[in-house]
């Protein structure tokens, strides 16, 4: 006859498809779980910690696969013990980001510089504008001056050519008596 070793696990889990937990177990992981919801909503995480549910599950004591959904053997979907409090979570968290409070100040970080990059672009947008335009006008005064040098260069050249330039009597003045000088 030969002996089967016996199994690892405990009796209540050796029959079992998924490990289950006792009623007292799961309240104290869900009261563990709300204070440290509750510490990281209020901003206060530790070391190296976000706002996520892997923060949440580490300060709670608790392994992050209770947040998720799982499927039995027959595929069937089996929520996970702690599902409904990660979804409670991320609801708190948009309604303090809708309200403008950010609980993490790296993420708060982060959107304040997503902000100043964003007037930052748009200021860039406006003197790029602006500079088009003043090059413009810088284009149309140039080729004025231009059009100008040459009308005086061609009347230069049309005095230099001869005598064609009549003299027009001088205008009357009070001292020549009404006469043309």
């Amino acid at each position: 006859m030969k002996i089967l070793p016996q199994s690892t696990q405990p009796p209540d889990r050796q029959n079992n498809e998924m490990a289950r937990i006792s009623e007292e177990t799961r309240v104290r992981n869900e009261e563990a779980i709300r204070a440290a919801m509750e510490r990281l909503l209020s901003g206060t995480l530790p070391p190296g910690g976000s706002t996520d549910l892997k923060t949440l599950a580490a300060e709670a004591g608790v392994t992050r696969t209770g947040f998720y959904p799982k499927k039995n053997r027959d595929g069937t979907p089996q929520p996970g013990p702690y599902q409904h409090l990660a979804k409670e979570f991320d609801r708190r968290l948009k309604a303090l980001h809708q309200t403008g409070t950010i609980p993490d100040r790296k993420v708060a970080q982060i959107e304040r510089l997503k902000d100043a990059n964003g007037a930052l672009k748009k200021r860039l947008e406006q003197r790029e504008a602006e500079l088009a335009k003043l090059r413009q006008a810088m284009k149309l005064a140039l080729s004025r001056i231009a059009a100008q040098h040459l009308e005086l260069e061609r009347l230069g050249e049309q005095a230099a050519a001869g005598p064609k330039v009549t003299r027009l009597p001088r205008a009357i003045t009070p001292e020549s008596n009404g006469s043309y000088s």
